[in-house]
């Protein structure tokens, strides 16, 4: 293995965890937290026309209020469908409409929803921490094999061992800065 190849895998390694960490944070913004958050209905389908099409690909959805979510479809017609697809939501509340203008306006949550919350949000965290270290482990067999093989010595293999960890390491951090910081917003009052 040369030189090129263990440091274009190690690039594609450092590729692969951060592919990990963002998915955890785009996971992380579909979960409800005291304020609404226009990230809530990312993954709400409409029938429009005959197709499944996302939310927000045939509505504008903003926070006018810190708690209130305002879902205005482009298409006065996909109104109907909208206020359907968001009364089958499990948010706590039903949605109220204006003429076209659909509003849903999220209650406080309790304590214990909040606790519940931070025990969710640290799951997701652990696995996506097990899932940036299967990376680190398929880099650090890959590595052993080459080292076997004679095609990497065993210092160039401990360097670039110690390389894989160092980045692994900063991801896990990454994962557990963004869990901390999740759990005091859940936890904010």
């Amino acid at each position: 293995m040369a030189e090129t190849d263990v440091s274009e895998l190690l690039s594609q390694t450092e590729l692969e965890m951060l592919e990990k960490v963002e998915k955890f944070k785009r996971e992380l913004t579909s979960l409800r937290t005291g304020r609404a958050n226009p990230q809530l209905l990312d993954s709400v389908y409409v029938e429009y026309y005959g197709a499944r099409v996302l939310l927000k690909q045939i509505a504008a959805i903003s926070t006018p209020e810190p708690r209130t979510l305002e879902v205005r479809p482009w298409d006065k017609t996909a109104t109907d469908a909208v206020e359907i697809e968001l009364k089958k939501m499990d948010l706590g509340t039903l949605p109220s409409r204006n003429g076209e203008i659909i509003r849903i306006n999220l209650p406080p949550m309790t304590e214990d929803q909040r606790k519940k919350m931070v025990k969710v949000v640290h799951s997701m965290g652990e696995d996506s921490r097990v899932a940036v270290r299967n990376e680190r482990r398929d880099v650090l067999e890959k590595i052993k094999k080459a080292e076997k093989a004679k095609e990497l010595s065993e210092d160039d293999a401990k360097r670039y061992s110690a390389a894989v960890q160092k980045i692994t390491d900063a991801y896990v951090k990454s994962i557990d800065e963004v869990v901390a910081a999740k759990e005091k917003d859940l936890l904010t009052v």
